[in-house]
Parts: structure tokens; sequence; C-alpha cells
């Protein structure tokens, strides 16, 4: 399993017992702003925090809820549209039409996608990413995937950006698939050590029996 030096992955799937979904949403950061950051659990939720608060120079797209469940649906993303799909939905929204409102990260001149998951409890999927057209902001492409009944053993993960470049260059194509293997710690290890050592920041997995609802959850912080 390669993963590319990309901003922020998911992954979500189920294990090869078919038991349990399982999902894996780690941040990278190119710049000391991005690196500055540490995954906290808190009010059943998942959080991005400064590591070194001082050293904070813009918050406003690295800070936010990375995870939120609302009615046994987890919904994660590298994002505060977190927030915008779970107040939808609490209005009446589908997970697609929450993310109508909203459109890649105004960050120019890379005009980073933002990527979305939702995980129901029997292990079915959705992804979204949102991204401008070939990097022309006047235009946002919307991509929502659908996996009603995900095999055993497989996953699918989506990224931000395709590789290096200048501006960098955005996730093309359908999201990848890759393989879960193991247990939880097995998978954990696997995922951490294949990240990119320069720009890998923080991990989160959790592997969740479709039957109980049980989960396990691993955090990784480089910063510690």
């Amino acid at each position: 399993m390669v993963i590319l030096r990309s901003n922020t992955i998911a992954v979500i799937g189920k294990t090869a017992d078919a038991k349990k979904a399982a999902f894996a949403y780690f941040i990278m950061g190119r710049s000391a702003n991005s690196r500055n950051r540490v995954f906290v659990e808190r009010d059943n939720a998942l959080f991005t925090e400064p590591f070194d608060a001082s050293k904070v120079e813009d918050p406003s797209l690295i800070i936010y809820a990375a995870l939120r469940e609302h009615e046994n649906k987890l919904i994660v993303t590298n994002g505060d549209q977190t927030d915008t799909i779970v107040e939808g939905m609490a209005n009446g929204l589908s997970f697609s039409d929450s993310l109508r409102s909203r459109e890649f990260e105004p960050d120019g001149p890379n005009y980073t996608p933002r990527i979305s998951g939702i995980i129901a409890p029997d292990g079915s999927f959705k992804l979204s990413i949102l991204k401008s057209a070939d990097g022309d902001p006047s235009c946002c492409h919307r991509f929502f995937y659908t996996y009603d009944k995900p095999l055993a053993g497989e996953a699918r993960f989506i990224h931000t950006y395709m590789g290096d470049g200048n501006p960098l260059p955005s996730f093309e194509g359908e999201p990848e698939l890759v393989a879960i293997e193991g247990d939880i710690d097995t998978f954990t290890n696997m995922v951490w050590e294949n990240l990119n050592e320069e720009n890998k920041v923080s991990l989160f997995v959790r592997f969740i029996d479709i039957e109980t609802g049980a989960y396990e959850t691993r955090i990784i912080n480089k910063n510690k």
C-alpha cells in the first residue's frame, strides 16, 4: 500500500471476515502550519487541534471537526464541511444534498478539494470529492460514490492531491481500491508505516462490529 504525499486521505471498507466496517483517516502536512496539528477525541467526535498554539499561523482551514456521528452514521471529512453535513442531515437533507452548498477550499492556486465520507451501521458507505475544474475556481466539479455492499477485505480510498506539482494536481478518477488485512493494530501500523515520513501528521483508525456496533479506535500523532 503506497500512499502519496497527499494532504488528507480517507480509507473506508470492510474487514476480511466481513464482520467489521473499517476506516482510516489521516492528515498530512506540507507546511509548518499544517504539520503543527494533532488528533484529539472529545465529545464523541474527532478534532484537529494545534500541537503548539503559539505557532499557529492561520487556523481557518486546518482546525476543524474531522469526525462526527449522526443517527448511528459516521461522517468524516477534511474540513468544516463535517458540520455542514451533520446540520444538513439533521434538517432532512441527504449526504450529497448537504454538500451542494460547499465547494473546494479557497486556498488558491491549489484549491484543495474537499473530501467527505459517511459510513452506515451495516458497513455501506459513500465518498465525495468537491474540486475545482482543473484549477479553475470559477467552476466546481462534484463527485459522489456509493458502495452499498462493500466486499470483505476491500476498501476504497480517496485523497486530495495526485502528487506533487505547482499548483498541486487534484485527485482524479474513482476512489482507489486497497486491501484491509489483519486486526486493527496490524492495519493501523501498516497504514502509518506507508505514509510519507516527512509529511505525515496524524492517523485515526476505527473498526466497528457490524452486528453489535461495538468499536475499537486507534490514534497516532507524530507530534507528541
